[in-house]
């Protein structure tokens, strides 16, 4: 055992001798363990102790090390009261370094780690915080991502999370709205339209739900730009707009879906236009003239009127012998 044990003191005393600035760098001799341990992977005695050593770093905003440290407390201390507060800590260092993604994942370990933690109201509000942050493009890393991909689909990870982490929270109705907007601005009509119905069937008393039948509106408007495009899509959305006039005669988008539905029937109007036109050419004029005053008919208001009203003469003159 004397041989054993001097055979360590001189291969420690060799390796220092050979390597004195590395030696003395990153190993130190501890009594009360008898043994050369290196600071960087040592963990402090007591899991508090160890947290506090992870704050200081993060304070001085050392973040490669405070991440180094807290994980080092849940490691060594995987249960201790601390351990969330840890790993809580360790998402604080992604996003105060503007890595929302990542930040976000550190925070849902949180959550499903340690489900029962007193953190899970405040994560679930920087969840939301961070949702918000990417939809509106606040961030280099969401604006690199965006250029690269064509488009940061994390925004809907990070909602679905925000609900699925508290469904009856303060939050929720606002993230399904939320998602619904941001496949709308991606012109992912349909889907947008899916998930903002969510809203409404799930948070019928929330604010958000006005809102929600609002954008499906404007989802089917959307759909519609095209003066050629099937009329169905372009009529649901007119009878969705009348709709919420009719149902919330008071509110400030009132009078935005008041204009949707003007200009949407002006839409319809040149669609019969573009129609009638096509029978015009074909020398049909007949099915032309049903057409022509369809338009002057059902939308004296549209600019079309008139026109359809000079194209009915024109035929007629046409068919005179």
């Amino acid at each position: 055992m004397k041989n054993a044990y001097a055979i360590k003191i001189y291969l420690s005393v060799l390796l220092i001798l050979l390597f004195p600035s590395r030696s003395f760098s990153f190993w130190v001799w501890t009594p009360e363990t008898n043994k050369w341990v290196n600071p960087k992977y040592a963990v402090k005695e007591t899991p508090a102790e160890q947290l506090q050593y992870g704050l200081d770093f993060y304070e001085a905003k050392d973040y490669k090390a405070a991440i180094r440290e807290f994980e080092k407390l849940i490691h060594h201390y995987p249960r201790a009261r601390e351990a969330p507060d840890a790993q809580f800590y360790i998402g604080r260092c992604w996003e105060d370094q503007d890595k929302l993604y990542q930040a976000f994942k550190q925070y849902q370990v949180v959550i499903e780690k340690y489900p029962f933690s007193e953190l899970s109201g405040e994560i679930v509000k920087k969840q939301y915080g961070i949702g918000v942050k990417l939809l509106e493009g606040e961030t280099k890393e969401n604006k690199f991502m965006d250029s690269l991909k064509g488009g940061n689909y994390y925004v809907v990870d990070v909602f679905k999370a925000v609900i699925k982490n508290a469904p009856y929270g303060e939050l929720a109705a606002s993230a399904q709205y939320k998602i619904g907007l941001y496949l709308s601005e991606k012109k992912l009509y349909q889907e947008a339209r899916d998930e903002l119905e969510k809203v409404i069937n799930d948070y019928p008393n929330s604010e958000w739900a006005k809102a929600a039948k609002y954008q499906i509106a404007i989802s089917d408007a959307k759909r519609s730009t095209d003066a050629a495009y099937d009329q169905k899509v372009t009529q649901a959305a007119v009878a969705e707009f009348n709709e919420f006039v009719e149902n919330y005669p008071d509110a400030e988008l009132s009078d935005k879906a008041k204009k949707q539905v003007h200009q949407l029937r002006e839409k319809e109007a040149e669609n019969n236009f573009l129609i009638a036109q096509f029978y015009e050419k074909q020398k049909n004029y007949s099915s032309a003239k049903i057409y022509y005053q369809k338009i002057v008919n059902d939308y004296v208001d549209s600019k079309w009127s008139s026109k359809s009203l000079e194209k009915i003469r024109e035929m007629s003159q046409k068919e005179q012998p």
